[in-house]
């Protein structure tokens, strides 16, 4: 299959589940595509173009090529466009050649999941650019449909933006039921310190919060739904000890005032929660 290095991420184990669940491996009568079966000779070959038909980011090819290289090892791709690289409508990404059956069986396949990631990528790109000259980075969060963080992950890095934290494992992020539970900020980080947590997120939705929570041994701080002028007034506060991080509502209109109040950092859930999918088409020509 097509090489793709994404830590964490094994393609060939994503394409062979996607197909199976798409062929309907393991129901009655399952596993094959009874469409192309009996519609489509065997031997048929076919040649295709994938194009956009928005301006995108674009992002997922090589794993697209390998929908298709899993069905026919043979057929021939031809990728024409970077992975991260900005194209306006009617770009041609890919062109292929092989058997018809395999490319009408993987299209779908193909195709949801370039649309998918091109749109993550496509939306981090825009709010990158809304950023303007800011120093703040664009960090993507968690909030990702379970089984495909890896890859929507991979796809706001392609778009401009950083990775958050990847899971729960790799950094501690204490929020308000933390904090709830421990019965203040402070104590919170004392305990996540105590347990030997090298990095230390705390999330502050007030001003008197963030001294109690440096003082505790916070090592990075999520200013939550703070206005602009809190935001400033915290980045004053922490002068530098820590990096900050802006979160919470943040739109494509409000990010380039929030970016320039100083913060290191703003999150946007929306990246891999709300990302429209882009509008990518596959056209077929029989040979």
């Amino acid at each position: 299959m097509t090489s793709l290095t994404i830590p964490g991420f094994d393609l060939d184990a994503f394409v062979t589940a996607t197909l199976a669940e798409d062929l309907g491996q393991g129901w009655p009568g399952g596993g094959r595509d009874v469409t192309s079966e009996s519609v489509i000779p065997a031997d048929a070959r076919f040649a295709g173009v994938m194009d956009s038909r928005d301006a995108i980011t674009v992002c997922g090819l090589p794993i697209a090529a390998a929908f298709f290289r899993a069905l026919d090892p043979a057929m021939e791709i031809k990728i024409l466009r970077d992975e991260g690289e900005q194209v306006p409508p009617g770009t041609d990404l890919m062109r292929l050649s092989g058997n018809a059956r395999a490319m009408l069986t993987a299209e779908r396949s193909a195709l949801n999941t370039v649309q998918h990631l091109s749109g993550v990528a496509t939306m981090a790109r825009q709010y990158v650019d809304a950023m303007g000259g800011a120093k703040a980075v664009l960090l993507d969060t968690r909030k990702t449909i379970p089984g495909l963080r890896h890859l929507e992950k991979y796809a706001t890095r392609t778009g401009g933006a950083q990775n958050h934290r990847l899971g729960l494992w790799d950094a501690a992020m204490i929020k308000d039921n933390h904090v709830l539970v421990a019965g203040g900020v402070a104590e919170a980080v004392r305990r996540a310190r105590k347990a030997g947590v090298a990095r230390i997120i705390c999330e502050v939705d007030r001003i008197d919060q963030i001294e109690p929570a440096l003082a505790a041994g916070a090592s990075h701080l999520l200013l939550d739904n703070m206005t602009v002028a809190e935001l400033q007034q915290a980045v004053a506060l922490v002068a530098g000890r820590v990096p900050c991080e802006a979160s919470g509502g943040v739109r494509l209109d409000t990010i380039g005032a929030i970016a320039a109040s100083g913060v290191d950092y703003v999150s946007v859930g929306r990246l891999t929660q709300s990302a429209p999918a882009a509008d990518i088409g596959l056209d077929f020509t029989p040979l």
